[in-house]
């Protein structure tokens, strides 16, 4: 529809129109240059699913083509974007019709906006007070649900508004949304529900890290993952995202003959309640009521300062007017209801130059890429240097130096590069060389088969030798205090730190008189590293930085053994018999005791008092719990997962990292995901309470 040359000439205006914005010079002149960008901008969006501006950009150009028009209504064209919801649909899925079009809502960003709001609200009813229900703005991916006779018969995504693609085999994958649903004790034959699928925060992330070590990239952030996820046509691979779904609208519904609407219906927060007691996730726990807009304001700014402690991602909140009846008074534009308004949070998308690559070697001698940007502001963060994973990565986003690109932070996930505006591009723009040799020792750099990770195999390598310290001394390993990032890097930049080892011989004298290091700061440092030497087996496994080998891992293997260097004589086939050791993970043990160097240096830590015995399991092998193997999910009342681990091996138990015939005991928290389904699919394992747990090992 648009050639590369209109593409180019567009995207220029779009900025001249941001830029012009910025400084209020948009005038109604330019209501024709707003109108030809917009549609073009929908076209991405909508036909192509491949945006060149960030949504907060086509916001703020799509208001103010609003607010022009309304001022002067003789400027408004019967093709403006503001008269339609924009067309054009995936052909993945069969297409539907909606009962009712799922319209936009109007957006606003400040409280001027939602105090314009009112006033319009107010005069269109005649009331001089308005009640609202307030409620969370998903970032997600909308879908439509319709049950009739109380059974699920169709889900669907939002797609153009009046049609979506039909995803009912996939929408039957998310367990947050029922099968069934007893309208019928509500006199409702027929209805129409509107929501939002996504991913929480803990998912996602989990997701990523098993994408990562397959060598995959990461998924760009929740929202994409979540609208990806609902067109994929392996239903096996959407059970596995872990997909939830929020529903907050009852949009249609018909009643049996003679029955009157439900009273549950005459507000919209009655309605919240009604989809919450049928068994739906609504926000019945978030919403909140208000009389008058100033409250609703605060609630607002108090939800924007908390969003980040939430599980799951949101981008606004979702002012309605709470009574249905006033609703209905108040209409529909052809856009937007005018009984609704997204109050929008801080922008987390921008757009910005990709003005090169630097390459960094890590701990296990892995070479990132990282993409470092022209500095811009995006969720109250300036963002100016973002990871962009490995050499696969970028051939497959195509990223290329000079490159303008969209860059995304969702709450607290890591920064990501969204996509290069490949159509802006002017051919000035350098492709990414991956090295050949390692950017700190130039030593031959290696990759794996099956691997996207290229790697420096020379151990000596210093860039390596700094990130296994730093490693070694962090918190969840031997939990070193005062030992930082920076001191390691200063130690070792100055000689001080030369390896490991190390950390237990140095000369403390010499930090006299540094910068930030007095008497009572060198006292706690020599502290801190002594006492790290009474570290249990596990924590000292897990700071050795074994790849592959995490937390949990750590402890399986520290029950393996009476000493550490007993791996010595372990095989691959031995270690593969270990609870959830596979034979990545086992190879790479092996190759760690294989490695002379290596138990030189465990020797080493062992002379410098450092604890390679598993005093632990000398002294758990009897207990209440002796014998029993456990695994924990969920959270949990009163305990920490640390702390409830820690209480079950104390008793002679042994922690499982993963749901097999193995397992005796699941203990249950709340929001119990995956292991708690597979758990019931195996006779054998006990699911039980935290309160159940204490009571087994005598706390209760």
């Amino acid at each position: 529809m648009y050639s590369k040359e209109t593409t180019h000439q567009l995207q220029k205006l779009t900025n001249e129109l941001l830029t012009k914005l910025k400084a209020g010079q948009i005038k109604s002149k330019n209501v024709q240059e707003l109108g030809d960008v917009l549609r073009f901008h929908e076209y991405r969006y909508y036909i192509l699913n491949d945006p060149l501006i960030a949504d907060y950009e086509y916001d703020q150009l799509f208001k103010c083509l609003e607010k022009i028009e309304q001022e002067t209504p003789t400027l408004k064209m019967p093709d403006s974007p503001t008269q339609r919801v924009a067309k054009g649909l995936t052909k993945d899925f069969p297409t539907v019709q909606h009962l009712v079009p799922m319209l936009s809502l109007d957006n606003s960003y400040n409280s001027d906006d939602l105090l314009d709001f009112d006033r319009k609200a107010r005069e269109l009813t005649g009331l001089k007070e308005i009640e609202y229900c307030v409620e969370p703005k998903f970032d997600g991916s909308s879908i439509s649900l319709i049950y009739e006779n109380d059974l699920l018969v169709r889900g669907a995504t939002r797609g153009d508004g009046v049609e979506g693609d039909d995803i009912t085999i996939n929408i039957k994958q998310i367990r947050s949304i029922p099968l069934s649903a007893k309208f019928s004790e509500y006199g409702i034959t027929q209805v129409e529900i509107r929501g939002e699928v996504l991913i929480n925060k803990k998912n996602f992330a989990k997701y990523n890290e098993q994408l990562a070590e397959q060598g995959l990239p990461p998924l760009a952030n929740p929202r994409n993952a979540a609208a990806g996820t609902l067109r994929i046509k392996d239903t096996v691979e959407v059970g596995k995202r872990n997909l939830e779904a929020f529903v907050y609208h009852v949009s249609f519904y018909t009643t049996e003959k003679g029955i009157k609407t439900p009273v549950e219906l005459s507000t919209h927060s009655d309605s919240l309640a009604l989809l919450w007691n049928l068994g739906f996730r609504s926000p019945e726990k978030e919403k909140k009521v208000f009389k008058g807009i100033e409250k609703v304001i605060k609630y607002c700014n108090e939800f924007e300062e908390g969003r980040d402690d939430l599980p799951y991602e949101i981008d606004g909140m979702v002012i309605k007017v709470n009574d249905t009846a006033l609703q209905d008074k108040m209409g529909m534009t052809s856009h937007h209801p005018r009984w609704a308004i997204a109050y929008k949070f801080k922008a987390r998308q921008a757009t910005t130059e990709l003005l090169g690559v630097e390459f960094q070697v890590g701990r296990t001698g892995a070479v990132t890429p990282v993409a470092k940007l022209k500095p811009v502001a995006i969720g109250g963060v300036t963002v100016s240097s973002i990871s962009v994973h490995n050499e696969d990565y970028i051939k497959e986003k195509d990223l290329r130096i000079g490159d303008s690109v969209l860059i995304e932070r969702a709450g607290d996930v890591i920064p990501q590069i969204v996509k290069p505006l490949a159509d802006t591009r002017t051919g000035h723009e350098k492709k990414i060389h991956f090295p050949k040799t390692c950017p700190v020792c130039n030593s031959k750099l290696f990759k794996e088969e099956e691997e996207a990770v290229w790697r420096c195999i020379n151990i000596d390598c210093p860039a390596q030798v700094v990130e296994r310290i730093i490693h070694f001394v962090s918190k969840d390993a031997m939990d070193i205090r005062g030992f930082g990032e920076a001191n390691v890097r200063k130690f070792y930049e100055l000689g001080l730190l030369k390896d490991i080892p190390g950390i237990y011989t140095l000369d403390f004298a010499a930090l006299s008189g540094m910068e930030g290091f007095g008497q009572k700061s060198i006292e706690n440092l020599h502290a801190a590293i002594e006492n790290s030497k009474k570290q249990p087996l596990h924590r000292l496994i897990y700071a050795l930085g074994i790849r592959f080998a995490g937390e949990t891992t750590a402890k399986t293997l520290a029950q393996a053994v009476n000493h550490l260097l007993d791996f010595k004589k372990f095989s691959i086939e031995d270690l593969q018999n270990l609870e959830d050791v596979g034979p990545k993970v086992a190879g790479s043990i092996h190759h760690f005791f294989s490695n002379r160097s290596n138990i030189e240096m465990l020797e080493e830590l062992e002379k410098l008092g450092l604890q390679l015995k598993n005093t632990k399991k000398e002294m758990t092998t009897t207990g209440n719990l002796s014998g029993q193997t456990f695994l924990f999910t969920g959270t949990l009342p009163t305990l920490k997962r640390s702390e409830a681990e820690a209480l079950a091996e104390e008793n002679g138990g042994q922690i499982l990292s993963g749901v097999s015939a193995k397992l005796n005991y699941l203990v249950v928290g709340e929001d119990a995901g995956s292991k708690l389904e597979k758990a019931k699919k195996i006779n054998s394992v006990k699911i039980i309470s935290e309160e159940e747990f204490l009571q087994l090992v005598g706390k209760k």
